[in-house]
């Protein structure tokens, strides 16, 4: 069987290893823009994560004329009324980095106490023809504690920060593989994949 070839609407490496991790059982051939000469920036106008993820797979998917897998995600916190929430990755500002945004979030969350600290990453994945129609729309989300410093290098954005009190370890101690078993991106990639198949499988 020919594999399914789907492209990953972002450059962020990172996040193509995440996927790339989660479908590969699957027959499908992941690339991301970063293999790519000609994508295009797509303004992330929308006021929610499934908005931008829509946006990010229509009008990439339309430009490249291939399936695009749009996805948006990012963290949000109970006592910053959900913020960063859409603007995670560019919380700090527009020259924002993983670190400035960590250093950022510990200083606004400095006065709060651990009772308050409760926080979730969301991802929404979105699916896209060529011709724009959107096939697979679907949320997920990962709860946890903001932590008063950073523990464990692995992962990425927030992750060190990011407590799972279940396993009293940060998503920047857990690891990619056990990672890609818990976190909203799989939650995500778990409600996408059987919807990702049907697809296929309409297409075979």
């Amino acid at each position: 069987m020919k594999p399914f070839e789907l492209t990953l609407g972002t450059h962020n490496a990172k996040k193509r290893k995440e996927l790339e991790i989660l479908l590969a059982p699957y027959p499908v051939k992941l690339r991301s823009l970063a293999d790519v000469d000609n994508s295009i920036e797509v303004e992330e106008t929308g006021s929610t994560f499934e908005e931008n993820a829509i946006l990010k797979a229509r009008e990439q998917a339309m430009h490249l004329k291939c399936w695009v897998l749009g996805e948006d995600s990012g963290l949000s916190v109970q006592a910053l009324d959900g913020a960063p929430g859409i603007y995670s990755a560019r919380f700090s500002g527009s020259d924002a980095t993983d670190q400035s945004n960590n250093e950022l979030l510990l200083e606004k969350l400095k006065d709060v106490s651990a009772a308050k600290r409760n926080a979730w990453y969301t991802c929404h994945m979105a699916l896209s023809d060529p011709q724009g129609k959107i096939h697979v729309s679907v949320e997920a989300r990962c709860c946890g504690v903001i932590l008063k410093k950073e523990f464990g290098d692995a992962g990425f954005g927030y992750d060190p920060l990011f407590l799972i009190p279940e396993y009293s370890m940060t998503f920047g101690q857990l690891g990619d593989t056990f990672k890609s078993l818990i976190s909203h991106r799989a939650r995500a990639n778990r409600k996408f994949v059987p919807r990702l198949l049907e697809v296929i499988k309409a297409m075979s």
